[in-house]
Parts: structure tokens; C-alpha cells; sequence
């Protein structure tokens, strides 16, 4: 149910939100939440004078990993011109050789071979196995990309789908064309070893043939991806390592510096089928209407928490966007 779900976050409002409520208005706030407050998903606190309505209703929500950050951004980004391009979607992967989109005889290969060491070790390091094995096939990855390339002309788009969907497309210098990067698929944040955190992407070609697919952090520090909007809609892409005075050093901060203006990541394991009804809506607005991402945020999320099927914060607040807030 959507209120007891929001009503739920009160004692933490009246900590957080209620010595400042009377300042706040209906201004859009820029949050830099220290420790454990970077895990908050402020959009659905209540309101304090309103235990049944989630912040969101009265404010635009940005959240920025520390304010130095933000400040060098803007300072990179002073008088950047705009690329040409659209948006490029990276999207439904293949994860497993038992995939019916890999070549049925494909040879058997020993499992060693088919995870990378950084990989493995940062699915053993979250307790989830051992890395390609443990990545179900998210299906409506395909919806979710298929809905955002139709609202773009076909020369102002890229869609990597299945097999293309891989680290040598995400590593492509042509993906620093697009004004918008979506990556639709599995996100790992390891915080015991934040240098193993990462983006999975297509792990087998369509021959079977295990491939590197792990798109490191270290990976994404070292692109040049100069994109206005970089959107994971992926699990946990928003959390990483605490480090004293610059936040979380993690996937975000990571395509800051390779040049994003924005991310858009998610503070938890995100439902697949909700994912992709949210970023139908975040979408329409930003590629129709020419909407800020912020504002095309809100609105999606408040259409999700104002429906039936969708209500309950679980579905709809783990997202944020971080970064330049103009």
C-alpha cells in the first residue's frame, strides 16, 4: 500500500526534514548526504506536516556525491558544445550460455574460463556466486530500450542490443557522440573492493565463446563519454565506498569524470518490469518535450506513486539523479 509504505520514513523526517521544513518551500533541493545518508532515498520521505506524502510531491530532488565534485565538473564543463547525437542504448546482454540467443552448439567450455577474475571476484565479494552464473537474463531490458529508441530518428540513435550490448561497444570512441547513454542491464557495486565495481555487459558472443563483458571502474574513469545524461538502470549502480570529505567513490563519480554531466543510478536491486514502465515515462518528456532530467524524473515518479500497480516507493524511489542540477 503507498501510504504506510511512505508513512513508514516518518521518524526519519522529523530527524532530518523537520528543523528545516519551514525553509524548504517548494524549492528544488541539492542533497550531499554524509555516510550512511547517501543511501537514503530522500524523493520518499514524507513530508513532516505530511506523514502520507512523499517529499517528492513538493520538490525536485538532486543529489550530488560531494559539493568539490560538482564544483569541478561545472568548471570542466564551462562552454562544452552539445554533440550531435541523440541517445545510444546499451541493453538486455547475454549472460549465460544457456541463453536460446547463443548458437545451440556452441562448445562447452570449462567455467573457469568464462569469468574474468574481476568479475568473479566481485560476485563472491557481494555473496552472489560466481559471476556469470549468477546473471539472470532481465527481459524487459529489451522493452525498456526498444521504447526509448522509437522516440529518436533512426540517424540520431544507437541501440546495442543482445550480443552488441558489450564492453568493445561500450568502449567505442562513437559513444562520446550521443547526448544521452543508457545502459539497461546489471550493475555491480562492490564496497569491500570499490576498484571491482562495475557494469555487466554481454559475457558470450553468438558462437558461445566466453568473453570479457565487465566494465570496470576503472573502465569508465578512462572514457570519454562527454554525454549530458548518462542513465544506469541497473541493480545498485548508485552506492560505493565511503571516502571522508568526497562522498562515495563509486560507478557515478566514475562517468562524472569521464565527462557526464548527469547520472541517473539507483540506491537498490531495482524490479525489472517497474524499471522499465519508470524510464518509459522519465524518457518521453526528455526526447519529446526537451524537459531537464530532474524535472522528467519527478514527474515519472510521481505518475508511478499516484497509480495503482506501481505505488509502493520500492518501485519508483530507488532512482536519482546526481550531478549538475541547471
Amino acid at each position: 500500500m503507498k501510504q504506510p509504505c511512505v508513512e513508514s520514513g516518518l521518524p526519519l523526517s522529523e530527524i532530518l526534514l523537520k528543523p528545516v521544513a519551514s525553509q524548504l518551500g517548494n524549492k528544488r533541493l541539492l542533497i550531499v548526504g554524509d555516510g550512511v545518508l547517501q543511501y537514503i532515498p530522500f524523493a520518499a520521505l514524507p513530508i513532516p506536516s505530511q506523514p502520507n506524502t512523499p517529499l517528492l510531491v513538493e520538490h525536485e530532488i538532486v543529489t550530488a556525491p560531494s559539493i568539490s565534485t560538482i564544483a569541478i565538473q561545472r568548471e570542466q564543463l564551462q562552454n562544452r558544445p552539445t554533440v550531435a547525437k541523440t541517445v545510444a542504448v546499451l541493453a538486455d546482454p547475454v549472460f549465460s550460455l544457456n541463453d536460446f540467443r547463443v548458437t545451440r552448439n556452441a562448445p562447452q567450455q570449462n567455467p573457469q574460463t568464462l569469468n574474468n577474475l574481476a568479475l568473479t571476484r566481485a560476485a563472491r565479494n557481494l555473496g552472489i556466486g560466481e559471476g556469470a552464473k549468477t546473471y539472470s537474463r532481465l527481459e524487459y531490458t529489451r522493452t525498456e530500450a526498444e521504447e526509448i529508441i522509437a522516440l529518436v530518428p533512426e540517424n540520431q540513435r544507437l541501440q546495442a542490443l543482445d550480443f552488441q550490448a558489450s564492453l568493445e561497444q561500450a568502449k567505442n570512441p562513437n559513444l562520446s557522440e550521443y547526448q544521452i547513454v543508457h545502459f539497461a542491464t546489471h550493475g555491480l557495486l562492490d564496497s569491500v573492493n570499490p576498484e571491482l565495481s562495475g557494469v555487466v555487459l554481454s559475457l558470450f558472443n553468438q558462437q558461445g565463446q566466453a568473453e570479457d563483458g565487465f566494465l570496470r571502474l576503472q573502465d569508465i574513469f578512462n572514457l570519454n563519454l562527454p554525454a549530458e545524461l548518462v542513465v544506469l538502470s541497473a541493480c545498485q549502480t548508485g552506492l560505493g565506498k565511503e571516502t571522508k570529505g568526497e562522498g562515495l567513490v563509486g560507478i557515478t563519480r566514475g562517468f562524472m569524470y569521464a565527462g557526464a554531466r548527469r547520472v541517473v543510478v539507483s540506491l537498490w536491486s531495482v524490479n525489472d518490469a517497474s524499471t522499465s514502465e519508470l524510464m518509459s515515462r522519465f524518457y518521453q518528456p526528455i526526447l519529446k518535450e526537451g524537459k531537464n532530467p530532474i524535472i522528467a524524473l519527478r514527474e515519472a515518479q510521481l505518475e508511478m506513486w499516484k497509480s495503482g500497480k506501481w505505488q509502493s516507493p520500492y518501485y519508483w524511489a530507488a532512482f536519482t539523479v546526481q550531478g549538475d542540477w541547471r
